[in-house]
């Protein structure tokens, strides 16, 4: 294309960043950078010289070089780049659709590269992939063709088994799975059609639409609630027993503490010290004790199960809690990262019971000040296990035991809260659904649990030693670089997902301040006071949340955004989270004055962590799911009321009142208009007669189908009760 002559001013000749802008630019063709960004990458701080970056911009912008889009943000013109990108590939993570389409996120792009069905090859979901990108289209997202699987997410999947004749087919339960596994008759291994069985991928011959594979385990029959929480947690690689060297070695682990441990350790067994968990929990990580000092103030200790008093480098249990990286808890059952007699006898704070910890102890005054603190290896007697429920039932107003002592840490809590959220913690608030179950494990009928102001002494009392016990090791000491630990690190927001998010607040009547940090927080801690008990209230959460970045464990501190704490670790949970196990370790090194451990194989460690993580809490969502959909399986035909929760070109997806059941109604069950996606206001509209489907508005639906093994519900309007009127035709 032709270039447009620039003036003497802005020309490369007269412009000494001119060269240095180009040159970032050609270097990432496919990212946009605003002034200040091209700025700080080239290390320029002073007025002048950045005018100059302002006018090289422009410069560029007008010879076509660059192309500006929206809100100030600069490109490498797509149209300069066809011969370029035909010959080049970048390597990223293959999201898979179940229309078997993909989205490859790649770290060096700033969008993900769109590749359709028939240029996936032979990658699946999760996949580490190379693609060659293909010549940019102007007003088109990047595009590309898989050339190559780098390494396979899995080999083993979970599905149904369909015979036919002499072979057969895996049909796989993950519907980001679009391909099934042909199995030969001789790999069947004694699977009967219709059975639930795991599947190992063998190979996917270069020709071959589906890749081959062989049967290693037979789960039993679909329905089943065993056979499907197997089936949820055999999906996601979560083993479903331990191994027999590490049970074996869990067995060998003495119940009895030795009298050289206890004599070894500060003892607090005579101080009133308590837990407080749910009902049903058996696995008891910490423990609050409480007593006033001679000086009037109050020493809270903060006592943590000391798991790496009896789990050590090298051994079969910390090898595969280590692969395990954390506890899964489906809806019916917990699968525990230790063997049993770990993690609900010799490590669980049980009430009166000697147990080992590794505690926080703080002094505070009756302002909520911390004053001292102390960390070091203790042992402990619990004299009371609560519920949260009981807990909850005293701040209310109720007698029960010690309720003296547990209104000291409730007060001492609140005002550890109030100086967080003074400084700009934000309040996301979350709701979990939970299941009554028959003996059978079917679902009879669901509630919605939320956090009360027991369940946030407890947490409150844990922030302060997360936060406490990364300070300590994190901060820096006369220019000393801080020794390698593991943090729980949680990133700024993406800025045009916060502004997006704000202007659909705006269309709501609801305003953010994305000026400052502090000033968003505090416009998210108004936000959720407006929107309680409102219609809209479960939608916006929701998307709040999505605005921002997910929080991860790193040995690169950057800070928690949403705790708006500048060090932040976790060190409350060893018994369910790996990753707390090796801060437990280090604390101790550290303590002892031992030198710093190597930073890039932990921080292997703490990539492997969140992995583990991420996987645990899909599991947990798919259990909740499947759940959902069994509740509603009997339930074909019957009307509930809910609300829209999002919005497609396929449909709206509705989530039901009380059991938060979210399916969708296909747009092809409106048969009363042709109606298409609004994205930039969240709705779908009719095109002649105007009737809106809104995020957030309530619905009336009822259930059409109920795909159990997709886990998947169908619905439809039902506006014979729900008093909603197409609306007039317009002229």
């Amino acid at each position: 294309m032709p270039r447009k002559k620039t003036s003497k001013k802005n020309s490369p000749a007269t412009n000494p960043v001119f060269g240095l802008i180009e040159a970032l630019f050609l270097a990432n063709p496919f990212k946009a950078f605003n002034y200040r960004q091209v700025s700080k990458m080239l290390g320029i701080t002073d007025k002048v010289t950045r005018a100059l970056v302002n006018q090289a911009l422009e410069s560029m912008t007008k010879a076509g070089s660059i192309i500006e889009l929206n809100r100030g943000k600069y490109k490498y013109n797509p149209e300069l780049l066809a011969d370029k990108i035909l010959k080049t590939s970048v390597t990223g993570v293959v999201d898979m659709k179940q229309t078997g389409k993909a989205y490859i996120s790649v770290p060096e792009l700033d969008e993900d590269v769109f590749v359709a069905a028939s240029n996936t090859g032979h990658a699946l979901h999760g996949d580490t992939v190379k693609v060659h990108l293909f010549p940019m289209r102007k007003g088109r997202k990047t595009e590309g063709q898989i050339v190559e699987v780098v390494q396979r997410a899995r080999t083993s999947f979970v599905g149904t088994v369909q015979i036919s004749g002499k072979f057969a087919f895996l049909v796989p339960d993950d519907v980001s799975i679009p391909v099934d596994i042909f199995i030969p008759g001789e790999s069947l291994r004694n699977a009967r059609n219709g059975q639930k069985a795991i599947a190992r991928m063998t190979d996917w011959p270069e020709h071959s639409k589906n890749p081959f594979g062989e049967i290693v385990q037979v789960l039993g029959q679909p329905g089943n609630n065993d056979v499907e929480m197997n089936s949820i947690l055999a999906t996601f690689d979560f083993p479903l027993q331990f191994k027999p060297e590490t049970l074996k070695e869990a067995e060998r682990i003495p119940v009895i503490i030795s009298a050289e441990d206890i004599a070894s350790r500060r003892d607090f067994r005579d101080l009133w010290t308590c837990t407080i968990d749910p009902p049903d929990a058996k696995d008891f990580d910490d423990a609050l004790s409480l007593r006033k000092t001679e000086g009037g103030d109050w020493e809270v200790g903060v006592h943590i199960a000391d798991v790496s008093h009896y789990v050590t480098p090298g051994t079969a249990i910390d090898s595969e809690a280590y692969d395990r990286g954390t506890s899964v808890y489906l809806v019916d059952r917990t699968i525990p990262m230790l063997p049993e007699k770990l993690s609900n006898l010799v490590c669980s704070l049980r009430p009166d019971e000697d147990k080992l910890c590794f505690s926080a102890v703080f002094i505070i005054d009756d302002k909520g000040t911390v004053l001292e603190e102390w960390y070091g290896k203790t042992i402990i007697r619990s004299k009371r296990r609560y519920s949260y429920e009981e807990v909850q039932q005293m701040i209310e107003g109720a007698e029960g035991d010690y309720k003296d002592q547990l209104m000291v840490l409730n007060r001492l809590a609140t005002l550890l809260r109030e100086e967080r959220f003074r400084k700009g913690s934000i309040a996301f608030h979350s709701q979990e659904v939970k299941f009554i179950l028959d003996e059978k494990g079917k679902p009879v009928d669901t509630y919605v649990k939320e956090q009360k102001e027991a369940n946030m002494l407890i947490e409150d009392f844990m922030l302060l030693a997360n936060r406490r016990v990364a300070e300590l090791i994190g901060r820096k000491k006369d220019d000393k670089k801080p020794r390698t630990f593991v943090y729980r690190i949680h990133d700024e927001p993406n800025q045009e997902k916060l502004q997006k998010f704000s202007e659909f607040l705006n269309k709501l009547g609801y305003k953010m301040n994305t000026g400052s940090r502090k000033g968003l927080a505090k416009s998210f801690n108004n936000l959720f006071e407006q929107i309680a008990g409102k219609g809209e209230k479960t939608m916006i959460e929701t998307i709040a949340i999505r605005t921002m970045a997910k929080a991860v464990y790193s040995t690169v501190n950057i800070g928690h955004y949403g705790l708006a704490f500048q060090h932040y670790t976790h060190f409350t949970s060893p018994i369910r989270r790996y990753p707390d196990l090796m801060v437990h370790r280090l604390l101790e090194r550290y303590l002892a004055g031992k030198p710093s451990v190597n930073q890039n194989e932990f921080e292997k460690y703490c990539t492997h962590s969140s992995d583990m993580e991420r996987k645990a809490v899909e599991a947990e969502r798919a259990s909740v799911k499947y759940k959902q959909a069994e509740y509603l399986q009997d339930k074909i035909g019957q009307s509930f009321n809910g609300l829209i929760s999002g919005v497609s070109k396929w449909g709206i997806f509705v989530e039901l009142e009380g059991s938060k059941c979210e399916g969708m109604i296909s747009l092809k069950y409106l048969d009363d208009d042709f109606y298409y996606l609004d994205d930039d206001n969240y709705r779908v509209i009719g095109q002649h007669y105007g009737r809106e489907f809104k995020l957030g508005a309530p619905l009336r639906i009822k259930v059409k189908h109920v795909d159990l093994q997709r886990k998947q519900m169908d619905f439809i309007l039902d506006d014979s009760t729900s008093g909603m009127k197409p609306a007039n035709r317009k002229a």
